[in-house]
């Protein structure tokens, strides 16, 4: 028997399907939706378009501007701001200041208010400081609602409400070298002094529009799923969409958000016709409210004992126990070493690379089988099933879970417009065109994302201007430069959060809180030793810069063969920006390892501190 073989078997069985034409499938596939124009098929939502971004859950309140000094300032206020407001409480230091666009804290569950929304990593795992606030999530997965809930209790735990500044936008920030003072001048007149910055924008916090011809020609009503308008829709997150039972309504978008609020609009919608360029993978959800039993059993550090075991297994570790037990686990254990380690325990031998590599692709060819499968048991008409089965690997995409949206599409009032990879061809003034037909509809929703891939002062709104004039847009124009991803050289007392060369984490909490540790650690250095201001020096960048390079090419080939998306720069190769371009390829447990050393070891090697 062929090794390669052998090694398949072990863990999968004989196989049923020729990889050769699943391969070729995927690449024509792919072929399909490769665009020549890759991220600037989107439009930015400004000027004609920044109507879209505008808040529609809080009234903004009237307060006189501020020209007064704090020792920190936070930049956004979702998980990384109160992760790093909290964190830093811890070490002590008391003079804090939020400055959040939103009307409260929250960030992407301050304005992702669509129905159905939830958290698709489990909440136990997902929502951060559980046991620091002595809190249990009512289901595995977390609702909107409750989660919003859970950031204003952070907010009040750790006294973050104090000082804060609300519905207020970062317009620039500049740093003063006689005084060591950053100046933020903000939407609000504002224009404030502080030690230390820290920037918690959120790796996903910019809404960005398609650029369909004809966008700005439609009559109806219009909106972008992460400022939904409930004046208009009625309801709430648990659906009951009253406002649209006479409204014919377009969903532009079949992404994470869509799969989530799809079947609300599907139920309440008059008619409802769902617009698909690339389909999803869409898994079980299994989703249930929280066991009383289990939760009265948890021993202090079980949340961090979780957290540290669901990441280890879905960065491709191995653990002797699956604490989560979910689809994310089980695709990683299916997927990666655990079982190359499986297949050796079966052999009694280790597997070579080769082997391995072989086995991962297998095993990614049997589970996509398996979620097109699922697709023809739910979906009763068989055009419609065809066409939202994704032809890709598992992980050109984030994978999705959810049960009620594939049998959305059985309703008699729901239809399917498959683009074949082409997209919208155009919006008129009373619908929306595809594959040469036009739609007639009252709304049209937009549940196309989130910027990725453009530079980061673009997405943050604001540039930084740092010793001797230099801006940050021009210093990170060819990509961003760091010392472990946040810290760069010229930009004293200034921290970011997020994923610029960090590591890509499933759980994104978890990779914050790393961060904010990070962080609160090299500010209470400033502050032990009685000095001024710590920053990268130019040979501790230039380290980290080399190292991401270097890590940066792994997982290349896999990406390149992905249909378009944002992980792969929508198949654009050589992006700067680009979400893996600019990430730790060698993944969370050796880049958090990394910092821990750093930290333990006590020299700040790369940084300066005076």
């Amino acid at each position: 028997m062929d090794e390669m073989h052998e090694a398949v078997t072990a863990v999968l069985g004989e196989i049923d399907f020729d990889p050769n034409e699943l391969h070729a499938k995927y690449l024509s596939e792919r072929d399909k939706r490769v665009r020549d124009d890759h991220n600037e098929q989107y439009v930015e939502t400004s000027g004609e378009f920044a109507k879209y971004i505008d808040d529609p859950y809080e009234r903004t309140v009237e307060r006189d501007p501020l020209f007064d000094e704090v020792e920190i300032a936070i930049i956004g206020g979702g998980f990384g701001g109160l992760l790093m407001g909290g964190r830093l409480r811890e070490a002590g230091f008391t003079d804090i200041r939020v400055i959040e666009r939103g009307g409260d804290f929250g960030g992407t569950w301050y304005w992702n208010r669509y129905p159905g929304a939830m958290c698709d990593v489990e909440s136990y795992c997902y929502l951060p400081m559980l046991e620091e606030l002595d809190y249990i999530p009512k289901h595995k997965y977390s609702f909107a609602p409750e989660i919003m809930e859970h950031t204003q209790n952070i907010g009040h735990h750790y006294g973050l409400y104090e000082n804060a500044c609300f519905s207020t936008s970062v317009t620039k920030l500049s740093w003063d070298e006689d005084t060591s003072r950053w100046t933020i001048e903000t939407d609000r007149g504002d224009k404030m002094r502080a030690q230390f910055v820290a920037m918690a924008n959120g790796p996903l916090n910019r809404p960005k529009l398609p650029g369909i011809p004809g966008i700005s020609t439609f009559e109806g009503h219009t909106f972008h799923t992460s400022r939904w308008d409930y004046d208009y829709t009625g309801g709430d997150n648990s659906g009951n969409l009253h406002g649209l039972n006479d409204k014919k309504v377009a969903i532009i978008g079949t992404g994470a958000t869509a799969i989530q609020c799809i079947p609300h609009l599907g139920e309440s919608s008059e008619h409802l016709y769902v617009f698909q360029r690339t389909p999803s993978s869409i898994d079980y959800r299994n989703n249930r409210e929280t066991d009383p039993e289990w939760a009265a059993s948890l021993e202090s550090g079980w949340q961090y004992r979780r957290m540290d075991n669901f990441n280890t297994l879905v960065a491709g570790g191995d653990q002797d126990e699956d604490l989560v037990s979910d689809g994310w686990t089980d695709i990683f254990r299916n997927l990666t070493g655990t079982a190359a380690k499986l297949a050796g325990r079966k052999l009694g031998r280790r597997v070579t690379g080769r082997e391995k590599g072989h086995l991962m692709k297998m095993a990614d060819y049997q589970k996509m089988n398996s979620i097109r499968n699922r697709v023809d048991d739910v979906v009763e008409d068989p055009a419609t099933a065809e066409a939202l089965k994704p032809w890709y690997r598992q992980f050109c995409k984030r994978p999705c879970f959810h049960d009620e949206y594939l049998p959305t599409f059985n309703l008699p009032n729901v239809t399917l417009v498959d683009t074949q990879g082409a997209g919208v061809e155009r919006i008129t003034a009373n619908g929306v065109v595809a594959n040469g037909v036009e739609h007639e509809v009252d709304c049209i929703v937009f549940a196309t994302g989130f910027e990725v891939g453009t530079g980061y002062t673009r997405r943050a709104g604001y540039d930084i201007i740092g010793r001797n004039g230099h801006t940050l847009s021009e210093k990170w124009e060819n990509g961003p430069r760091t010392l472990h991803g946040m810290q760069t050289t010229d930009f004293p007392n200034c921290f970011f959060l997020g994923f610029t060369h960090t590591a890509v984490t499933v759980n994104v909490p978890q990779a914050l809180n790393e961060q904010a540790m990070h962080i609160s650690y090299m500010i209470s250095q400033v502050r032990d030793q009685g000095a001024t201001t710590i920053e990268a020096t130019a040979e501790g960048e230039q380290m980290w810069v080399d190292e991401i390079q270097d890590k940066s090419k792994l997982g290349e080939r896999f990406r390149a063969e992905c249909t378009p998306g944002y992980y792969n720069n929508e198949g654009k190769v050589g992006n700067p920006d680009g979400f893996f371009t600019t990430s730790y390829g060698a993944g969370p447990i050796q880049f958090h390892r990394i910092l821990s050393e750093w930290r333990d070891d006590g020299r700040l090697e790369g940084a300066d501190i005076s």
